[in-house]
This record gives structure tokens, C-alpha cells and sequence, in this order.
């Protein structure tokens, strides 16, 4: 089967016009925060995926159906709402999420409303334990899994 593109692909667009683009205020402190956490975390530098995700690193993924794409091994997006976290693909260590603070969980996201309302460095853990895993699950093409 023929690759499929996904909805949302890495772009050129600049991470720093897009961080000082959110608006308030307090939302984009708090998106500049965990930009610089999840760089210095996954060791990747912050890229654009379509208009409104910061992404750090990648993957590609191929399901049994056939459909295959790539996205990024973690990244969030400043959302009205909520800070939202793509950092809960197939990995959860529940031990360190009882220890994070006030969130919300969906299938591969981890919903923030306030970056106060967690501990930071309970939160770096948690993202490091999902690169590690990712990392793992999705060597790079020609690497072998170990």
C-alpha cells in the first residue's frame, strides 16, 4: 500500500514567530517553558509540525493496515484550554504520574490547564521516560530495536 500522508507534517515555519504568536501572555510563558524543557530533554532541537504543534525529534510509524507516516517523538501544542502534550504514546509509568500533579490523560495526550499545576521535574521524567521508550519502539530507519 501506497504511503498515505498524514494530516499533520513537519514544516519549515519558525518556532520562535509561532511561540510569539500565543497569546495571553501567561499561556505563552508557559509554551516557551516546556519548548526549552523538551528540547533539553529529548536532545532535539523544537520543529513545526502543520500550524500548531511543536515537535522535538521523530519517528516513522507503519500500521498493519498498511498506512504508514512520520511524527514527532514528543511535542505540545498551546492550546485555549489546556497545554496539550503528545507524550503518551503506548507508554505510562503510573508511578511517576501519581507523583506529577493535577492533569488530564487521553489516549496519547497529557492535558495541562496550568504548567504550575504539575511538578517540572516530575514532568521532565515523564517525558524522558517516553523518549526513551519511543526511541526504543521506533529505532531509526536501519537501526536495528534492542
Amino acid at each position: 500500500m501506497a504511503q498515505t500522508r498524514t494530516k499533520t507534517q513537519e514544516t519549515n515555519a519558525d518556532v520562535e514567530a509561532f511561540l510569539a504568536a500565543v497569546a495571553p501572555e501567561p499561556r505563552q510563558a508557559e509554551a516557551r517553558a516546556i519548548c526549552d524543557l523538551m528540547a533539553r530533554v529529548s536532545g532535539e532541537p523544537p520543529r513545526m509540525w502543520g500550524s500548531a504543534i511543536v515537535g522535538f525529534g521523530s519517528y516513522h510509524y507503519r500500521y498493519d493496515s498498511g498506512r504508514e507516516g512520520d511524527a514527532p517523538l514528543v511535542g505540545f501544542s498551546p492550546r485555549k484550554a489546556a497545554l496539550t502534550l503528545y507524550i503518551m504514546s503506548g507508554h505510562r509509568d503510573d508511578a511517576l504520574m501519581a507523583r506529577l500533579g493535577k492533569y488530564k490523560i487521553g489516549k496519547a495526550c497529557l492535558y495541562l490547564n496550568r504548567l504550575a499545576d504539575v511538578d517540572q521535574e516530575v514532568l521532565a521524567e515523564v517525558i524522558a521516560g517516553c523518549v526513551s521508550h519511543m526511541r526504543g519502539a521506533y529505532p531509526p530507519s536501519g537501526a536495528q530495536k534492542p
